[in-house]
């Protein structure tokens, strides 16, 4: 547990890790998105939080559904090099309640469960509207499901025809279109041999990731195979073709 110890004594593990140093020439919505991926290897996220003002900029918040996952995103990605600056990350000091108040959006506990469950409600009420309007029930029961349904199948057979060779260059897809080089850099460059990702603009949901030999690919691959970007899409991951 020496890990922790950079928390601070007072400061009880829970689910939100609060972390600065960041870059604060990066985009808001960039930001949000680069930490999302990052540390949804470390279970789910609730909530990544990032704020414009002055005196919240260079931090952000991610919201975990576990303990758990929160202590393991502290120990492993404490100064990581994130955009360039290392990350330094402890718990936050209150769950969520500051984050709240600093966004101006604090209400008390019990009020704020039943706003939620309100929410959700008219979530459901409107995915039902549209279901009835014609989308195709089956398509509306996959709608958010977990990404093993939204893998590409070609004929019923999970990989393209005549998969290729293990080598060192990997062929990624299933990709969220707005997902960045950068991002996958910062997952890929955890596992040894890491060159390089190259995107296509044209093409986008996929990329090609580079290793130094085909066994350092293969470690990446088999770590990272499945890995969700968002709750819609998990990554595909097979040999590049030369």
């Amino acid at each position: 547990m020496a890990e922790v110890t950079t928390t601070g004594n007072e400061v009880p593990p829970n689910m939100t890790i609060y972390i600065n140093n960041l870059n604060e020439k990066i985009k808001l919505e960039e930001l949000k998105k680069s930490l999302n991926a990052v540390f949804s290897q470390f279970g789910k996220i609730l909530e990544v939080l990032a704020f414009k003002t002055l005196k919240h900029k260079g931090q952000a918040w991610v919201v975990f559904e576990e303990v758990s996952s929160a202590t393991n995103a502290l120990r492993q990605m404490q100064g990581f090099p994130f955009y360039d600056k290392p990350m330094r990350i402890q718990y936050a000091k209150t769950k969520s309640d500051i984050i709240a108040k600093s966004d101006g959006t604090f209400v008390p506990r019990e009020k704020r469960k039943r706003h939620e469950e309100k929410g959700r409600k008219k979530k459901e009420q409107h995915d039902a509207n549209q279901a009835g309007m014609g989308l195709n029930p089956a398509f509306a029961g996959a709608y958010g499901a977990t990404a093993h349904s939204q893998v590409p199948y070609s004929g019923g057979v999970m990989v393209p025809e005549a998969p290729a060779p293990p080598n060192s260059i990997l062929f990624v897809q299933n990709l969220p279109h707005e997902t960045t080089p950068m991002m996958l850099q910062m997952l890929f460059c955890q596992y040894p041999g890491f060159k390089e990702v190259r995107m296509v603009e044209a093409k986008p949901g996929i990329a090609f990731v580079e290793y130094g030999d085909e066994v350092q690919s293969t470690v990446a691959m088999q770590a990272l195979q499945g890995f969700k970007m968002n709750p819609q899409n998990s990554m595909l991951i097979t040999y590049a073709k030369k």
